[in-house]
């Protein structure tokens, strides 16, 4: 496994991994692919949330059952923000070291990290309406929607790798400047969350 961030295939690698993973969910580990393992621990934190995600739609088990499932949610999507900007880290990290000084003032609003993050999610959506057009329990006006919409999926994610693409190549070769940028979620920090820390007062 790669340690050096390589942004080329990245369709390839999710759709790889994202299969394995629905048949293997134990580990973000994949023989024989070569990814980052930041980007790749990202998408598999991306690959957990979404399968919380469903669950938490259910209307079938009690309010218990869905208060751990939203629960679980919140502590992925808080290790999901935390990959993010490692994997900004790793590659502002990685540019500094062979990427030319620059003092342009060209910046982008969107992270590095912040669009693998949303090429892994799009992947997803791949991987399941995939799956949906391929049900046997579905009409075919059912399987040729959800063919139609595979399709236009399959076309956003390739502009965001081609978009991904473009900016690390401006970056590299110092016509823009790339900016570390920190999220600080608050609902999820109990010193920050007025609902958790004025509870406590109350105790």
């Amino acid at each position: 496994m790669s340690n050096r961030l390589n942004t080329t295939g990245l369709e390839e690698v999710f759709d790889r991994c994202i299969a394995f993973w629905h048949a293997d969910p134990r580990s973000c580990t994949v023989p024989g692919v070569l990814c980052n393992p930041v980007a790749l621990e990202l998408a598999y934190r991306n690959f957990l949330l979404w399968h919380e995600e469903d669950k938490a739609r259910r209307t079938d088990v009690d309010d218990s059952a869905i208060a751990t499932v939203k629960r679980a949610i919140d502590k992925l999507n808080q290790q999901r923000n935390d990959l993010i900007e490692k994997l900004d880290e790793t590659i502002f990290s990685e540019l500094a070291a062979y990427a030319p000084a620059t003092d342009t003032g060209a910046i982008n609003s969107e992270t590095p990290g912040s669009i693998i993050d949303r090429i892994s999610i799009m992947s997803l959506k791949v991987y399941h309406m995939k799956e949906d057009s391929e049900r046997d329990d579905i009409d075919e006006e059912h399987c040729q929607r959800s063919l139609q919409r595979l399709a236009i999926l399959k076309y956003q994610r390739h502009d965001l790798c081609t978009a991904l693409e473009q900016l690390m190549t401006e970056y590299r070769n110092g016509r823009k400047r790339m900016k570390l940028y920190k999220q600080f979620k608050m609902y999820n920090d109990p010193a920050l969350n007025p609902e958790v820390y004025q509870a406590k007062k109350r105790i």
